[in-house]
């Protein structure tokens, strides 16, 4: 972000003056940005970070992955939900998820404007930048304790499933078309990975 050109007058200030600079965002800032945005945004490190907007094809697969989810949920009393929806993973990280899950309804993790955390988290990894998905992700999650993390990868056509062992992930498993993808955290979700590859 740049302040040689003012966008927008509001008396004698600009927007681009009244805003924080990347890397001097913080909470409170970027809770008000991205509740008036209508781009999804992340908080890493004091720079607010857009996420592209999601395609039709990246939009199945969430709705088939929330909706089995959804199933098991509503059977164990737990929460699940979807993009965009803030999930702070420390003081000053923010990710939005494309699926994100607490076991209980009770959680006091759980909250309106935003979840303090999450017991299994799903991205679908996204073509203009990959590594955000598969490599940043990978250390924020951990990093956050997030028991699981799924990455469905419409590219590599895989589903990988990551398990918290003490602070860093191992792989719990890898999978491919016409296999089936498991989880470790709940052991009566199993899904087909042709079938959320080719949700429509």
């Amino acid at each position: 972000m740049t302040t040689e050109t003012p966008i927008i007058d509001v008396g004698t200030l600009t927007i681009l003056e009244i805003v924080p600079r990347q890397g001097e965002w913080d909470e409170r800032d970027y809770l008000w940005a991205s509740s008036i945005s209508n781009r999804l945004v992340e908080l890493v490190d004091g720079h607010l970070e857009i996420v592209p907007m999601p395609t039709l094809k990246h939009q199945n697969i969430i709705e088939y992955l929330f909706l089995a989810l959804r199933l098991i949920m509503k059977r164990i009393g737990g929460k699940v939900a979807f993009a965009p929806l803030r999930l702070r993973l420390w003081n000053g990280r923010f990710r939005e998820p494309d699926i994100l899950l607490l076991l209980s309804t009770d959680d006091s993790r759980l909250a309106n404007e935003f979840w303090d955390g999450a017991d299994l988290v799903v991205e679908v990894v996204s073509l203009d930048k990959p590594e955000r998905d598969t490599v940043d992700k990978v250390r924020d999650y951990a990093q956050a304790g997030i028991p699981e993390y799924w990455i469905v990868n419409p590219i590599t056509e895989r589903i990988t499933v990551l398990r918290l062992e003490h602070d860093s992930y191992i792989t719990y498993g890898t999978w491919g078309r016409s296999e089936t993808a498991t989880s470790a955290l709940l052991p009566d979700f199993a899904v087909n990975v042709s079938a959320v590859l080719d949700a429509e």
